[in-house]
């Protein structure tokens, strides 16, 4: 009997070590089940943070895009007529000098003819958006809306324009034809 006894002993106390190591084992693939169902949800959550942070950004840079190019299609709306207008400009000023000459004849019907058609003409361009630049004899010079052809030695006008030998133009805020200006030295 204490053969059998002792093996009734080790069976039973075999049998809750193994039911404790079960146990233990259940208990870590529990745990483990949870870390990664933790980290899981930490994934996912890292996962959602970075897409909706890609989102935000093409969302960002799509409007941009729209707004850069609308600002251009305005922009080449702007200046769309800009050769058409830049063609037309010497015929303007050729009625500017046709006037002036024509002036010095006494035909006061055929200067009245002249005078209606460049005035038709200026109507027509100045109704495109071009636009006059206004510079006139006595103005400081800038080189920015005027382009110096000639210094002339004149004490009283040293830094100012002396005349204008050609009109400039400018279509919306851009500056198509600059004036060419003599100026004093």
């Amino acid at each position: 009997m204490t053969t059998e006894n002792t093996l009734n002993d080790e069976i039973v106390d075999q049998t809750p070590i193994e039911n404790n190591e079960n146990n233990s084992d259940a208990m870590d693939a529990t745990i483990e089940e949870r870390v990664e169902e933790i980290s899981k949800e930490e994934q996912l959550s890292q996962d959602l943070v970075s897409e909706r942070d890609k989102f935000l950004r093409l969302f960002a840079e799509f409007e941009n895009y729209k707004r850069r190019t609308s600002k251009e299609r305005i922009e080449l709306f702007k200046t769309a007529n800009q050769e058409v207008l830049l063609a037309l400009l010497p015929v303007l000023d050729d009625f500017d000098r046709a006037i002036s000459e024509i002036k010095k004849t006494d035909d006061n019907i055929l200067i009245q003819g002249v005078e209606l058609i460049q005035e038709k003409l200026k109507n027509t361009l100045f109704s495109k958006g071009l636009e006059l630049v206004d510079v006139k004899a006595g103005d400081a010079f800038d080189a920015d809306f005027a382009e110096a052809i000639t210094q002339i030695p004149a004490p009283k006008m040293k830094g100012k324009i002396v005349d204008v030998l050609e009109k400039g133009y400018k279509l919306g805020d851009k500056i198509i034809r600059f004036p060419k200006v003599v100026i004093g030295q």
